[in-house]
């Protein structure tokens, strides 16, 4: 194999590719990236058996061939390589590399050991618009749980309900749902929320729609000119609509700003008492006030205006609410509850509402 391609694009590729290829593992070859030539372009591809990533640039190839090499080594000797033209020249198992008056030779290993790439045959495709699923993403994959022992909560729950595709997801203690865009075929699957992080990762200025592919076990992610295909979690999502209130008795439209502002400083005196903070909505003062204790520090209370339904008190994790509040696009938002044991939903204040964020209350 012999070839020329930029600095740049080598670099930004590797970058991409590299996130996958661990150094933590029994079989070694993961640990590398994969090159070979892909008629006039480079393939770029690393694996660790549960997703694989890959990229291909543009190049001018003299000679094809492929071979694998250290993705570290690899990755932090080009991006510290100067911008212009490398050459790269394939030995057997060694990989030679030139750039101006840079000359080095990595050692790499024979391709065939390399895992087959997974091949995916698409029973459903969705296109949808990099702007709508990268927030759609952040939304959810906030609430995603870490806890392995229940895997499919460790995922973002993709599926159809009534004619439009959703994304959702819960740690048990909270829960996001997201709409994504009206869709028609049926679609049933668990992607890992670590997958999803690995495509906000690859997300750019210049990426326009985003192509997603499903078959039974396997999810495929075209962004621009990366493939990311990964296993689905196996397993039933819960049935988390029923968790969500179908109405409440109290509820509090107000500014997110001020809002974000007030829970803010009430989570600095909340953090002695777990982020413990307690809300109170006040009808008759049309206002919204959050109270917090430190023991040893003091305490504190700040109230935003509000338009109060009833009054009622809930006692939240600050650190679920301000991250929900992250999550609201809209500059007014709906807080509403029942009473002090039953769920919080947080959603716009406007007629279109494409998301929810429920929190479980504390016991207080």
């Amino acid at each position: 194999m012999k070839l020329v391609v930029t600095q740049e694009n080598l670099s930004k590729a590797l970058q991409v590719v590299g996130r996958v290829a661990s150094g933590k593992t029994p079989l070694p070859i993961l640990s590398n990236i994969l090159f070979r030539t892909d008629e006039n372009r480079l393939l770029l591809a690393a694996t660790n058996l549960e997703i694989a990533i890959v990229e291909r640039i543009g190049g001018k190839i003299e000679k094809e061939g492929a071979i694998t090499v250290p993705a570290r080594l690899m990755s932090e000797f080009i991006s510290n390589l100067p911008k212009g033209n490398v050459t790269l020249e394939v030995d057997n198992t060694k990989l030679h590399i030139k750039s101006g008056t840079y000359q080095s030779t990595i050692n790499g290993m024979a391709p065939d050991e390399f895992p087959t790439l997974p091949d995916i045959t698409a029973q459903q495709t969705i296109v949808v618009p990099v702007a709508v699923l990268k927030r759609a993403i952040q939304q959810t994959v906030i609430v995603a749980s870490n806890d392995d022992t229940r895997p499919v909560l460790t995922g973002v729950y993709c599926h159809t309900h009534e004619g439009k595709l959703y994304f959702a997801a819960t740690d048990g203690y909270r829960l996001a749902e997201r709409v994504i865009a009206p869709f028609d075929q049926e679609i049933t699957a668990i992607i890992p929320a670590q997958t999803l992080q690995d495509v906000l990762r690859v997300i750019t200025d210049d990426t326009n729609d985003i192509s997603m592919m499903f078959d039974e076990n396997q999810v495929r992610i075209l962004v621009d000119d990366v493939e990311i295909t990964s296993r689905l979690i196996d397993g039933t999502f819960p049935d988390y609509r029923q968790l969500i209130p179908a109405e409440t008795e109290i509820s509090a439209n107000l500014a997110k700003d001020e809002f974000s502002r007030i829970t803010k400083v009430a989570s600095l005196f909340a953090r002695e008492s777990g982020g413990s903070v307690t809300l109170n909505a006040k009808k008759e003062e049309q206002k919204l006030s959050i109270h917090s204790v430190a023991s040893q520090l003091g305490e504190n209370t700040s109230e935003a205006e509000a338009e109060v339904t009833e009054d009622g008190q809930v006692t939240l994790n600050s650190r679920y609410l301000l991250e929900a509040l992250g999550c609201i696009d809209n500059p007014k938002l709906l807080f509403s509850f029942s009473g002090k044991l039953s769920p919080v939903v947080l959603t716009a204040a406007s007629k279109e509402r494409d998301y929810k964020h429920i929190i479980m209350p504390l016991k207080s």
